[in-house]
C-alpha cells in the first residue's frame, strides 16, 4: 500500500493567533492555545480551496479582504458543533412549565397584556425551539395568549435543516413526552418531520450574537433560552451577550443557561430563582431595579 506523502499544511503560533482573534471578533468563538491543532486541522482545507499558500496569506484576507464576513461564515461552518436533541435537559422544560409559565401568566394578566414572546438563541437544526414550541402548545395555562418562538442561529446549514423539520432516530434519544408524539408524523427511512401547526409558530432567523445592528431588530422578550452557546465564549464575549439578553428581556422575564453554565463572575444583571426543577435567571420586574 503506497504511502500518503501530500505536505499537510501547518499553522505557526503567530498565525493560530492572528486567525483565532478573527474569529473571535466575528462571533465570539474561542479556541484557547492547547486546540491550535484543531484549527489548523479544520482550516487546512478550506485554504486549499482558496488557492492560498500558507496560513500567513489566509490570515491577511480574513483581515482586510472586502469579502472577508463572508469568508468568516464559512468558517463558523466549519467550526461550529451541532450536537442537540429534542426534549434536551428536561427538567428545564418543567421548571417553565410549573413554575415561570404560571407567573409570568399572572403577570401578564395584571398588566392586560395577551403576547408572549420566546427566543431559542444559539437553535442549531430546530430541536430546541420546535421541543418549546410543542410544549407551549399543551398548556391550558396559555388560553387567551398569543405566543410565539423566535429561534437564531448563527449556522446557515442549521437553520436550513431547522426549517426541513425532517429529524432521524438520533433526535429523539431522549424521548418524547406522550402529549407531544402528536406533533410528528412519519417519514420515509423511519424519519419523522414536526407538523405544520408547530412549525408555523417557530420563526428562524439567521443571526450572530456579536452582530448589534442585526439585533436592534429583535424585539423584547419574556423568555429566552440561551444553552450550552456561551461555553465556547471568552469572558468578554460571554459579558457581552449577557448584557444583550438583559437589553432584550422584558423587565420579569427569565433566562435559562445550560446546566454547566452560570452568571458568576460574569454579571450581576439578573437575579438567581430557585425552582424545583431547576436554577433559573430572572430580569428585576421593574427597569433599573437592582436584583
Amino acid at each position: 500500500m503506497a504511502l500518503d506523502l501530500t505536505p499537510v499544511l501547518r499553522m505557526s503560533d503567530e498565525e493560530f493567533r492572528l486567525i483565532r482573534d478573527s474569529i473571535n471578533r466575528h462571533c465570539g468563538l474561542y479556541f484557547e492555545d492547547n486546540l491550535k491543532y484543531l484549527l489548523e486541522r479544520r482550516l487546512a482545507r478550506r485554504v486549499e480551496q482558496r488557492l492560498f499558500k500558507s496560513f500567513r496569506e489566509y490570515e491577511r484576507f480574513l483581515r482586510y479582504d472586502p469579502s472577508r464576513r463572508d469568508e468568516l461564515d464559512e468558517i463558523v461552518e466549519l467550526l461550529t458543533t451541532q450536537e442537540t436533541y429534542f426534549f434536551r435537559e428536561s427538567y428545564q422544560f418543567d421548571a417553565l412549565v410549573e413554575e415561570v409559565l404560571p407567573e409570568l401568566v399572572a403577570r401578564k394578566r395584571a398588566k392586560r397584556e395577551s403576547h408572549i414572546r420566546f427566543w431559542s438563541a444559539g437553535c442549531s437544526s430546530g430541536e430546541e425551539p420546535y421541543s418549546l414550541a410543542m410544549i407551549l402548545a399543551c398548556q391550558p395555562q396559555l388560553a387567551g395568549f398569543e405566543w410565539e418562538v423566535f429561534a437564531s442561529d448563527i449556522s446557515r446549514s442549521a437553520l436550513q435543516r431547522a426549517r426541513q423539520a425532517v429529524y432521524r432516530s438520533h433526535s429523539f434519544r431522549n424521548g418524547v413526552p406522550s402529549e407531544c408524539n402528536r406533533f410528528f408524523e412519519e417519514e420515509t427511512g423511519g424519519n419523522r418531520r414536526v407538523r405544520e401547526e408547530i412549525r408555523r409558530r417557530v420563526t428562524f432567523s439567521a443571526l450572530n450574537l456579536l452582530d448589534r445592528d442585526r439585533l436592534s431588530l429583535v424585539r423584547r422578550l419574556d423568555v429566552v433560552f440561551c444553552r450550552n452557546v456561551i461555553i465556547y465564549f471568552d469572558t468578554a464575549t460571554k459579558r457581552q451577550v449577557i448584557d444583550l439578553f438583559h437589553e432584550k428581556i422584558e423587565p420579569g422575564g427569565f433566562l435559562f443557561l445550560g446546566h454547566s453554565e452560570s452568571l458568576i463572575n460574569l454579571s450581576t444583571k439578573f437575579d438567581l430563582r430557585h425552582f424545583r426543577s431547576d436554577l433559573v435567571y430572572q430580569k428585576a420586574a421593574k427597569e433599573g431595579a437592582a436584583p
